[in-house]
C-alpha cells in the first residue's frame, strides 16, 4: 500500500481555537490512509496554552508539529520554512494565515512545492487600526505565490481573492464543518450541565470566543447590563481565553458578583451550548463565525450581529442585530421570547465534517492530478519539440535523423495518449 500524500498546514499563532481547531477537526475525520497532515506553527506561544490545544492530537492521528521561529522575525521565519519545504519535500503547502499567506508561500515556491493553496479565514475592520492596515497592505499580494485559492465562505473569499475570482471558481470554499453528533439539543445534557455549573433556575446566556477586540466581548457585557434590569436571574457564561480576558474580567466587577462566569478555553463547549438560553454573538467581523453555527446546531436562541455572513446564520429563527443598535436594543433581543426552528436538512448536510473532509481528499487528489497532467503534457512538448529539432537540423541526412527521432515522437504519443 502506497504512502499517504503529506500536506504542510500553516497554522501561525497558536490560540486554542479558531483555525487551528478548524484544521484539527477536518484532520480527525479525514482519510488518512490518503493524506496526512503536517502542521507548522510558530514558537511564541506558552506550554499551558499548547496543552490546551487541538493540536496535541496531531502526533498521536500520525501527524507531524514543526515549530518554527514567529513571523514579526521574517528572515529566520522564512529560512526555516525554506528547510522544512525542502527536506520533507511537500507536493502541498496550505497556508491558513490569511493575508499573511504571500510569506509562506513565497517559502513554499522558493522550496519547489507546485501546489501553494491561500486560504482565507477572515476579513478586517476600521477599528484594528495597525492590524487592518497591515491586511489591507498584504492583500493585493494575496494571490502572488498561490496556485489554487479557499476560502471558508463567499464572503472570506470574496474579501481576500476579489468577486471575479469568485465567480470564475477559482475559490474553493470549505465550510468550517463540524461533528454533528456532539453539537446537537439534548434535554438531559441541558440538565447535567446547567447543574455542574449551578445555574439551574437561571436565564443563562453564552458566548464564545478568544477574547479579543474582533469578538467584541465588552459590548456583551453592556448588553448583558441591560438584561440584567429586565431579569435579575440572567448569567453570562463566557468560554475562551486570550489577551483581552484580563480586561474583561475587570470590567465584569461592575456588575453583581457571580452573574458573569469565565469558564475559560473548554474542550467539551458541545455540552454547554444545550445548557444555554441564548447565545449572544455580536463580533466586530467574521470570515465565518463557527461558534454561532454550533449554537444553532444545537438549538440555541442565536443573536449575531450584522457582521456575521449569511452563511453562518443557519437557523430561520437567529436573531441579526446592528451594533450601532446599541446594547438596550440588543437586550431587548436577547429577552423577547421565541420560537427556535431546526437548521434545515440540507443545512446540516453543508456542514457536517464527514461530508466535508471527503471533499478535501477530492480536492487535494485533483490538485495532484492536474499538476500531474501538466508535468506528463510539458514533458511530452520538450519530447516532441526535441525529435522536430532533430529532424530540422539534420535534413541532409534524413534516413538516419528518421530512425533517431521517431522512438522520441512515439513515446511522446504514447505519454500523450495515457
Amino acid at each position: 500500500m502506497s504512502e499517504p500524500i503529506r500536506v504542510a498546514h500553516i497554522i501561525g499563532k497558536v490560540r486554542n481555537g479558531g483555525v487551528e481547531s478548524v484544521v484539527m477537526n477536518y484532520y480527525r475525520h479525514i482519510d488518512r490512509t490518503k493524506i496526512q497532515f503536517d502542521f507548522l506553527i510558530d514558537s511564541d506561544f506558552s506550554d499551558d496554552v499548547f496543552r490546551t490545544s487541538p493540536l496535541k492530537e496531531a502526533e498521536e492521528l500520525g501527524g507531524r508539529v514543526y515549530i518554527i521561529p514567529p513571523y514579526q522575525d521574517l528572515p529566520r521565519y522564512l529560512s526555516e520554512l525554506i528547510k522544512v519545504f525542502r527536506r520533507e519535500q511537500y507536493q502541498i503547502a496550505h497556508s491558513h494565515l490569511n493575508t499573511l499567506s504571500v510569506f509562506p508561500l513565497y517559502a513554499a515556491k522558493k522550496a519547489g512545492v507546485p501546489i501553494r493553496i491561500a486560504h482565507s479565514h477572515s476579513t478586517a475592520v476600521k477599528g484594528e487600526h495597525v492590524k487592518s492596515m497591515i491586511k489591507y497592505s498584504l492583500r493585493p499580494f494575496a494571490k502572488v505565490f498561490a496556485t489554487n485559492y479557499a476560502a471558508c465562505s463567499t464572503y472570506a473569499g470574496e474579501w481576500l481573492f476579489g468577486k471575479k475570482a469568485l465567480e470564475r471558481g477559482e475559490v474553493k470554499i470549505f465550510t468550517n464543518a463540524i461533528d454533528l453528533k456532539q453539537f446537537r439539543y439534548d434535554e438531559k445534557v441541558r440538565e447535567e450541565t446547567r447543574n455542574e455549573l449551578g445555574v439551574q433556575d437561571r436565564f443563562v446566556i453564552g458566548n464564545v470566543g478568544r477574547f479579543c477586540y474582533q469578538k467584541n466581548q465588552r459590548f456583551s457585557l453592556d448588553v448583558f447590563s441591560e438584561v440584567c434590569k429586565r431579569n435579575p436571574k440572567a448569567v453570562l457564561l463566557f468560554i475562551g481565553d486570550g489577551k483581552d480576558r484580563k480586561i474583561i474580567e475587570e470590567e465584569s466587577r461592575k456588575i453583581q458578583k457571580g452573574q458573569v462566569v469565565f469558564l475559560g478555553s473548554r474542550d467539551d463547549v458541545g455540552r454547554l451550548y444545550p445548557a444555554m438560553d441564548v447565545f449572544l454573538f455580536p463580533t466586530r467581523y467574521e470570515g465565518l463565525g463557527l461558534a454561532a453555527v454550533e449554537a444553532q446546531m444545537c438549538g440555541v436562541k442565536t443573536v449575531v450581529s450584522q457582521a456575521v455572513p449569511s452563511e453562518a446564520r443557519i437557523s430561520p429563527s437567529t436573531i441579526v442585530m446592528d451594533l450601532c443598535a446599541g446594547a438596550s436594543a440588543w437586550a431587548d433581543a436577547v429577552t423577547s421570547p421565541c420560537v427556535v426552528e431546526a437548521v434545515p436538512q440540507e443545512i446540516r448536510e453543508e456542514y457536517d465534517i464527514s461530508f466535508q473532509a471527503e471533499e478535501m481528499v477530492d480536492y487535494y487528489e485533483r490538485l495532484l492530478a492536474a499538476r500531474q497532467c501538466e508535468m506528463t503534457t510539458q514533458k511530452t512538448q520538450k519530447t516532441i519539440r526535441g525529435g522536430v529539432q532533430l529532424l530540422t537540423e539534420n535534413r541532409g541526412n534524413a534516413p538516419v535523423i528518421y530512425i533517431t527521432a521517431i522512438p522520441a515522437l512515439c513515446a511522446a504519443s504514447e505519454m500523450k495518449a495515457a
